[in-house]
């Protein structure tokens, strides 16, 4: 049975190897936005120390990783050709992330090196000595730790921090200000020109509606015609869409906004956009994702979401009361007491 760790927030302080000095971590998986967010976000607050390896192993070299050691050599290396298996002699612990960086992170383990796996490995979880998902992972056993959000670096601390730096920047906007979290088409949902327009047009009316402010943010992900389509919509009635110049305000927004608006197809998003104190509506896209929608019914029940019907026109966006969610802490501590260090 994995053990649900939301049942209450605990302080974690850091781990630290012998002489005081920070655990030493390899961090692989692929190189996606997401993934560095939760793998990178769960070693600070671990207190472990050590950068981020990109790989993407593929069908062959996973199989290979699977079988003998004396076949794993040729694939253990990053993206940029470097060893893994020297940079896994320096560490105290391998953690990996995703079915990709499972497999590599797999095939590091030893007795005296724990691999702490993030997300579902889609391989035998005995491979890992403990492997940390989400509730909608729908995966479960005695080295399985559930939440139910996404791993992030969100601390109170770095929100504090983020609004202590934000704050005098949109010290001149009318409140309330409404945020909008963008992302983009990721092989489950879509986010073109039309659902861009109709999420442009429900920023826009709240706004005006409500006399405040608007700031839309998007990622990597979001198609340069979406981009063009809110900034339209959102310039006419006086609101900014982040160019992709100068300072990303993302944290800003999620520490100093009064509601924010994100799409549906991030977990990782949307877990760091809860953890602040605003909040947050849920844009929903065409497509479908079990596991996403497991999510974010998760979140809904806590009432810390809501859904924006599919078939609105316009929706008021009028906030309710919430208090931060973030599982990360119990999770931390919980590890921190299964690996002893």
């Amino acid at each position: 049975m994995a053990d649900l760790l939301y049942a209450g927030m605990s302080q974690v302080s850091n781990s630290v190897a012998s002489g005081g000095q920070p655990v030493p971590a390899l961090v692989v998986g692929e190189d996606f936005a997401g993934m560095r967010s939760q793998a990178l976000g769960l070693a600070e607050r671990a207190g472990w120390q050590g950068g981020f390896h990109s790989v993407r192993p593929s069908r062959l070299a996973r199989l290979a990783l699977r079988g003998p050691k004396l076949l794993h050599p040729p694939f253990l290396q990053d993206l940029t050709g470097q060893s893994l298996q020297s940079a896994a002699d320096q560490a105290r612990v391998v953690m990996s992330i995703g079915g990709k960086g499972g497999a590599v992170g797999a095939a590091l383990r030893t007795a005296s090196r724990p691999v702490v796996q993030i997300q579902n490995p889609r391989q035998p979880l005995s491979r890992f000595d403990l492997i940390i998902a989400c509730v909608h992972d729908e995966i479960a056993g005695g080295n399985v730790l559930l939440g139910r959000t996404a791993l992030h670096g969100l601390t109170p601390d770095v929100l504090a921090q983020a609004r202590a730096e934000w704050a005098p920047r949109f010290a001149h906007l009318p409140r309330p200000l409404i945020a909008g979290l963008v992302g983009g088409a990721n092989g489950r949902f879509e986010l073109g020109e039309k659902e861009a327009a109709r999420l442009g047009v429900i920023l826009a009316d709240a706004t005006r509606r409500q006399g405040g402010s608007l700031i839309v943010t998007p990622s990597r992900r979001t198609a340069l015609a979406a981009q063009e389509i809110l900034k339209d919509v959102v310039d006419a009635v006086g609101g900014t869409v982040w160019d992709g110049t100068g300072d990303n305000p993302y944290k800003g927004l999620i520490a100093c906004a009064d509601h924010l608006v994100v799409t549906i197809d991030s977990v990782s998003m949307v877990s760091e956009a809860v953890a602040g104190h605003a909040p947050v509506s849920v844009f929903p896209l065409p497509g479908k994702s079990r596991r996403i929608t497991r999510f974010i019914q998760e979140l809904e029940q806590a009432g810390r979401v809501r859904v924006l019907t599919e078939h609105s026109k316009f929706e008021k966006l009028e906030p309710w009361p919430v208090e931060p969610l973030d599982d990360t802490p119990d999770l931390v501590a919980e590890m921190h007491r299964r690996l002893g260090f």
